[in-house]
């Protein structure tokens, strides 16, 4: 049985600068992605990313599920994702999620710590693999929006066969929630991650 590999090596945040939390020796993916261009090109799309929507977003409350008691929260604001799969090598992926993290008026301290999910599923089927991500996120004193980029270089995803498509696969990512937070997203309730700010 094929082992999914799904492998974080870099991620950062901007404010008025870049900071890198992880360092990679890794090719940049364009280049990954060249790999075989001369052969042949991918047979088929790549597998479909995006973010589960009753998953997309976290808001903890400190108190009531008030405005005024919303503590740190955060949202995923864009997925993006390229392949690479020809003959009947397995799908070459990679991700990359841009999160925006907020400090909202209840909380409590600087940083804020959270839980993302990557999932490699079969289209409508089942998931193959799943994968739990922490990140922390120090707000500097005065700022309650920060933004992240965070970016996983290889999700190894194995074919049965050279004319199984990437069709045939979604990667999925999300915040891990409880199921009152998961409820919150499902019923439409928001409170954006600028709800520190005035």
């Amino acid at each position: 049985m094929h082992k999914l590999s799904i492998k974080p090596v870099l991620s950062m945040f901007t404010i008025s600068c870049t900071l890198v939390l992880g360092l990679s020796a890794c090719q940049s993916a364009k280049e990954v992605f060249l790999v075989g261009e001369a052969a042949e090109k991918n047979p088929g799309p790549c597998p479909e990313a995006f973010a589960l929507y009753e998953t997309s977003r976290i808001v903890n409350f400190n108190g009531e599920e008030s405005f005024s008691d919303v503590g740190f929260t955060a949202e995923i604001e864009k997925v993006r994702s390229l392949c690479r799969y020809y003959g009947d090598n397995p799908i070459n992926a990679d991700l990359s999620i841009d999160i925006a993290f907020g400090r909202g008026p209840a909380a409590i301290g600087q940083t804020g710590v959270y839980n993302y999910y990557v999932a490699v599923t079969r289209k409508n089927i089942d998931v193959m693999n799943k994968e739990i991500f922490p990140i922390s996120i120090t707000f500097p004193v005065g700022v309650d929006v920060v933004r992240a980029t965070e970016t996983i270089k290889e999700i190894i995803i194995p074919r049965a066969n050279e004319g199984t498509s990437g069709a045939n696969f979604e990667i999925i990512v999300g915040f891990e929630l409880t199921s009152a937070q998961v409820a919150f997203n499902a019923d439409g309730k928001r409170f954006r991650v600028s709800a520190g700010q005035d």
